[in-house]
């Protein structure tokens, strides 16, 4: 129980902060309204800070399935855990996300159209091939480099900062093909809170995409990290 809400709050307020600094920046009337792509990437970073700060003690602070899943892979997470943690993280990708909904309401009230990308991700360019190669790529240079920064079987306070850091640097680097999810619980439970409130259409045909392109990111950099450690073979 005590890893489960861990997971749960670290994830919420991930996704209060991130959903929240969309909202600013999309929605009428805000103090934030068009304000750029850098104030995004600060956002989300600043959202991962304190979701790794709180949670790190906790439970590890995965607050993301694709680092689950590449700890488990990489042999320094129970497998056994992992539905507890997923289960966790999408039930507080949802809360989180409800949050930043109730603060900004009346804006969303004064916005017209389906708002959806405030909630998830999309693509600039839609090829679902080359949108799954974005994830994979951008999953992977947040999961790879996490392996040097764990403790155990998960991170721990003192590493909020570069953890937030590295989502910053992806987002300015890498985000601006898919809108960079890298994070199953990030796009897809918003996605399911917005078909919910908002009046439009969900994607639900793209949803796929930033749920299987993470997971196979965080399976490639688990990997490599086990090829790296000896833990594999070079040459089979």
């Amino acid at each position: 129980m005590k890893e489960f809400l861990g997971e749960l709050i670290g994830t919420g307020l991930l996704m209060l902060f991130g959903t929240g600094v969309c909202a600013n920046v999309a929605l009428k009337k805000t103090y934030g309204n068009n304000a750029d792509w850098i104030v995004i990437g600060f956002g989300w970073g600043l959202g991962v800070f304190v979701g790794v700060f709180v949670a790190g003690p906790i439970s590890g602070a995965h607050i993301n399935p694709a680092v689950t899943i590449g700890l488990a892979t990489a042999g320094k997470f129970a497998w056994a855990q992992v539905p507890v943690y997923l289960s966790a993280q999408m039930i507080g990708a949802f809360l989180g996300s409800s949050l930043a909904y109730l603060a900004y309401i009346d804006h969303f009230r004064n916005t017209p159209g389906d708002k959806l990308g405030i909630f998830s991700t999309g693509p600039a360019i839609r090829n679902h091939k080359h949108n799954v190669m974005t994830e994979m790529i951008g999953t992977f240079a947040l999961v790879f480099p996490i392996f040097y920064l764990v403790d155990g079987d998960g991170l721990g306070s003192l590493n909020a900062f570069p953890v937030a850091l590295l989502v910053v640097a992806i987002g300015l680097s890498l985000g601006g093909s898919t809108g960079y999810a890298i994070n199953p619980a990030r796009d897809l439970s918003p996605r399911i809170l917005h078909s919910f409130l908002i009046k439009g259409n969900s994607n639900w045909s793209y949803a796929w995409v930033p749920v299987v392109g993470p997971i196979l990111g965080a399976l490639v950099a688990a990997g490599l990290f086990l090829l790296i450690q000896g833990y594999l073979p070079l040459d089979n």
